[in-house]
């Protein structure tokens, strides 16, 4: 028995340091970097709050359609204000959401908040950056009666998760020197609606969509982040436009 109780001790310990690790490790994200913190100050054109979500709202407008952005894994949420910032002053709502341990599949159902809390809104587009579009796509396919639209950054959907019978918009926007994602990226569209757009940035690659500095593996962009981002932005919008048309 004392043998058992000392097995059963080991097995808790060893538990108990995984359990840490991965959450020092979860809670150690990418970013932001100060040109991100920047981006969460309002100024003329877009009002930002930061709490329970960073919500950007368009400065002086009541807008009807909205974007809900999912972070990328372990990235800090921060990260992705500078592009989420210029797409609110095109006229849209976005909502960056902060997932939990900085992973999106911990979180995959907390769009459903974000959109309880803006009833003004009436055409909802969701999506995100690697892990986050994802989870963003995951969303999307538990939910077979949505007719949103679906904007992916340098990611998929798995392929349990195959979105190719939808017939909402989508578009799929992602670096040609990607280091970290592991597909052609248009490949993909087995899994993707009908029609979707893929928008590919020449010289871009994975980290720039967000601000948060070098990802591990990633490849060398030989574009600015700013430069990327624009055509992100750029792109983003054109879906949402989409959206937005009667």
């Amino acid at each position: 028995m004392r043998i058992l109780k000392w097995i059963l001790i080991g097995v808790l310990a060893l538990l108990a340091v995984g359990v840490i690790g991965f959450t020092v490790w979860a809670y150690t994200p990418l970013g932001p970097t100060p040109e991100a913190l920047a981006a969460l100050e309002s100024d003329a054109a877009v009002t930002v709050e930061t709490q329970p979500w960073l919500t950007f709202t368009p400065a002086g407008e009541t807008p009807t359609t909205g974007f809900i952005f999912y972070p990328g894994g372990r990235v800090d949420a921060r990260s992705y204000a500078p592009v989420a910032h210029a797409i609110a002053a095109e006229g849209y709502l976005v909502t960056i959401v902060p997932m939990p341990f900085n992973l999106a599949v911990f979180g995959v159902g907390r769009a459903d908040a974000v959109r309880a809390a803006h009833p003004e809104i009436t055409a909802w587009a969701i999506g995100g950056h690697s892990l986050g579009g994802a989870m963003a796509a995951s969303y999307l396919y538990r939910k077979p009666t949505d007719t949103s639209g679906l904007v992916l950054w340098a990611s998929y959907p798995a392929s349990s998760n195959s979105l190719a019978e939808r017939t909402f918009p989508a578009t799929s926007i992602y670096g040609t020197n990607d280091g970290v994602a592991s597909v052609t990226f248009e490949a993909t569209g087995a899994l993707l609606p009908p029609g979707t757009t893929f928008v590919p940035i020449e010289g871009g690659n994975h980290a720039q969509f967000g601000s948060y500095g070098l990802q591990p593996g990633d490849g060398v962009a030989t574009i600015s982040p700013e430069e990327q981002q624009r055509q992100t932005v750029a792109a983003t919008v054109i879906l949402l436009e989409r959206l937005n048309t009667p």
